[in-house]
C-alpha cells in the first residue's frame, strides 16, 4: 500500500520543491487539495487527517493551526516552519548530528525540519562542541551567504523583476538586530551557552548557501590548529551519506556559495592555520537547507534508504 502524503502549503517555495522531489515517486500517493479550498479550514482538516505523512510549509501560526487540526493519532508531521524547532516534544530533523538523533527521527511522529541558516551553523559548530573542542561559552560568530530564493515568493519576484533597484545587484546584509529567527535553534542544538553573533547575507543568485564560523584557536580546548580541526570533523561525519568534510589540503582558494545548488549534499571546508580557523558549510538552501532535508527525514521515518528520490 502506498504512503499517503499531504503538503499543507503546497504552493509556497518549499512546498513546490518538496512536490518536485516526490511527485513522481511510485511508493507515495500525493493528496492534492483543490486550489480554491487551500484556505478552507474543514477541507484542510480532512486532508491533514487522511495522510500518513504531512509536510507543513506554512508561516509559524499556520503550522500551529494545522497541528491543532490533526485528530488522527497515526498522522506523522514534518514541519518546515520555525514554530516547533525548539520544543522538547518535537524531534529536530538533522539526522547527521548523531546515531541517536537519526533514530529519534525514525521513531518520531513530530519532526521539526531545520532552518537553512541553522543547518549551516549547527553542522559545523555542534560537532565541535560535542567533541569538546569548542567551549560551550565560546563567543561564536557566524556569517551566512544565501541565494535570494530563501526569501520566498516576494523576494524572488523582487530580484527577478525588470527595472529592479541597482542595490539588489550587490550583497545585502540583514538581520542587523542580531535576533534572526534561526538563532534559538542554533543555540539549543549546538549546546552553546550564549547565542552566536549571527549575520545573514543575501546576494544576487538563485540558490546555494555558505555558512562560516571563525575561530581563534588559542581559545579552543587543546588549542588545535586548523588541520587538526578538519581531521576531527572528518572523523565525526565519516559515515554520513549527505554530509562530508573535504580534506584540509584540498581546501580551495575561493569558495562559491552556489557550489552544491541542486543537490541534497552539505560539504564542510576547513581553512586556516595554527592561530585561526574558519569552518564553512556549503549546501543548497532549498535542498539540504529545506525541502531536500524534509524528504530525507520522511525517508528515515518510513524506514527507507534516506537518499530515496534525492
Amino acid at each position: 500500500m502506498k504512503t499517503k502524503v499531504y503538503i499543507d502549503g503546497q504552493s509556497g517555495t518549499t512546498g513546490l520543491q518538496i512536490y518536485d522531489r516526490i511527485g513522481r515517486r511510485e511508493d507515495l500517493e500525493l493528496l492534492r487539495i483543490p486550489e480554491d479550498k487551500r484556505h478552507d479550514l474543514e477541507e484542510r482538516r480532512k486532508f491533514l487527517n487522511a495522510a500518513d505523512i504531512v509536510f507543513l510549509c506554512l508561516p509559524d501560526d499556520g503550522a500551529r493551526e494545522a497541528v491543532s487540526l490533526i485528530e488522527h493519532e497515526a498522522v506523522r508531521v514534518i514541519d518546515a516552519s520555525t514554530a516547533h524547532r525548539t520544543r522538547d516534544d518535537w524531534t529536530y530533523g538533522f539526522p547527521e548530528l548523531s546515531p541517536e538523533q537519526r533514530q529519534a527521527i525514525a521513531d518520531s511522529k513530530r519532526v521539526a525540519n531545520p532552518g537553512c541558516h541553522a543547518t549551516g551553523l549547527i553542522s559545523v559548530a555542534a560537532p565541535l562542541v560535542r567533541l569538546g573542542i569548542l567551549p560551550k561559552d565560546y563567543p561564536l560568530t557566524c556569517f551566512s551567504l544565501t541565494g535570494y530564493s530563501g526569501g520566498g515568493k516576494k523576494m524572488i519576484a523582487d530580484y527577478e523583476a525588470e527595472g529592479r533597484p541597482e542595490t539588489l545587484s550587490s550583497p545585502g546584509i540583514y538581520g542587523l538586530s542580531l535576533k534572526h529567527k534561526h538563532i534559538p535553534e542554533m543555540t539549543k542544538m549546538t549546546g552553546l551557552t550564549y547565542p552566536p553573533v549571527f549575520l545573514p547575507v543575501v546576494d544576487d543568485y538563485y540558490k546555494g548557501m555558505a555558512s562560516t564560523i571563525s575561530l581563534q584557536n588559542r581559545l579552543l580546548e587543546g588549542q588545535p590548529d586548523a588541520e587538526e580541526i578538519c581531521r576531527a570533523l572528518k572523523e565525526y561525519y565519516k559515515d554520513q551519506l549527505f554530509v562530508t568534510v573535504r580534506d584540509f589540503e584540498e581546501a580551495p582558494s575561493t569558495v562559491y556559495a552556489n557550489t552544491l545548488a541542486g543537490t541534497n549534499r552539505l560539504e564542510i571546508l576547513v581553512c586556516g592555520n595554527k592561530e585561526q580557523t574558519t569552518v564553512t558549510a556549503l549546501f543548497d538552501n532549498l535542498g539540504k537547507g529545506a525541502s531536500g532535508a524534509a524528504v530525507q527525514n520522511m525517508n528515515i521515518m518510513l524506514g527507507l534508504p534516506e537518499d530515496t528520490g534525492l
